[in-house]
């Protein structure tokens, strides 16, 4: 199946779904779905089963008990080219093929499509160099692999994912070995791909605010179970990541988006007082306009909208644009003069 910019996106499900390792259960009778044409992220602490859950939805593993379900059919029952040309799948750390080419390696994304009596075409060249612009790495096409930095490596890893244009991409720690500026540009990248052409993105990340700004959907993990999922803004609360993280924060509107934000609370007493600063800093609570007094006005660790943080005269306002206005995600500095 060769994919339009209109196509819908899959959407994946587990019903009873119980994996382990050896005599560890990992996870056990779990049910989640996950919405087609959205950008799903996983959260949680290491070791609470993202990434089983991650690798048995993509067929990498297989559950001892239960089902995963694509489309509303079992996944397990689909012959392996159909898996491989709706899921593209980025597991964590891929190992790169010595001396393969950039190119060459973007364009084992096109496998899938081959047949013996149809070789390479001209779609599977423009769907690479596609996938490499994307990715942002057409300028590295010829070199090899295995020469390359770890952030480098991991976009390219990403192009072809995007090489075999599925419905669906399913990335474990996309951002992993990338600075912040390349993470960024992953993020918008995946983003993009779910807002302008459909696809149904599904990505473990450790970053809970980078998770809280681009997820239409946030699925929050714990001991191999899920504790919460929906929309971020709903659920992403001091208190959920209390439960799940074991860490005392507030959470506040994001100044440039809007999304939630979490600021950790102080956990070393030396951080109270920096070099330069006023003699007493101020309770991150009272920083932030959260009443911390129970039970007044808002919930606990969430800022109160109708009691403003203290204006900062160094953090900029933040105007959305009005193409922007309807997508929460994009703000823009005002011009001089404003």
């Amino acid at each position: 199946m060769n994919r339009t910019p209109d196509t819908r996106g899959a959407m994946l499900s587990t019903r009873d779904l119980t994996v382990g390792y050896d005599e560890r259960t990992v996870l056990d009778s779990l049910d989640v779905d996950l919405p087609a044409d959205a950008f799903t992220v996983i959260v949680g602490p290491n070791a609470c089963g993202k990434s089983t859950l991650l690798r048995t939805m993509a067929r990498l593993l297989a559950p001892r008990h239960g089902t995963v379900l694509l489309d509303g059919t079992a996944i397990r029952d689909l012959p392996t080219r159909e898996v491989a040309r709706r899921l593209g799948v980025l597991p964590q750390s891929p190992l790169v093929p010595e001396g393969v080419t950039v190119a060459d390696l973007v364009g084992r994304g096109r496998q899938p499509y081959q047949r013996w009596w149809r070789q390479w075409s001209e779609q599977d060249s423009a769907a690479v160099d596609r996938a490499m612009a994307q990715a942002d790495v057409a300028g590295l096409a010829d070199r090899p692999v295995d020469t390359l930095s770890g952030g480098q490596r991991q976009r390219v890893w990403i192009a072809m994912t995007l090489a075999q244009d599925t419905e669906a991409l399913l990335l474990d720690e996309p951002t992993t070995f990338l600075d912040l500026a390349h993470q960024v540009e992953v993020l918008d990248l995946l983003h993009r791909l779910r807002a302008e052409r459909g696809r149904t993105v599904v990505a473990v990340l450790h970053d809970l605010n980078q998770a809280a700004r681009y997820a239409d959907h946030l699925i929050a993990m714990r001991e191999g179970r899920v504790v919460a999922s929906g929309p971020p803004r709903e659920i992403l609360t001091a208190d959920l990541v209390r439960d799940v993280f074991g860490l005392d924060c507030v959470v506040v509107p994001c100044p440039v988006t809007g999304a939630s934000l979490v600021v950790p609370g102080l956990t070393a007493p030396s951080l109270a007082r920096r070099p330069g600063t006023v003699d007493a800093a101020p309770p991150v609570d009272a920083a932030l306009g959260v009443d911390s007094a129970p039970g007044a006005g808002s919930a606990p660790g969430v800022a109160d909208p109708a009691r403003p943080a203290p204006a900062d005269p160094t953090v900029p306002v933040v105007r959305p644009h009005a193409d922007d206005a309807g997508d929460p995600r994009v703000g823009s500095y005002p011009s001089k003069g404003h």
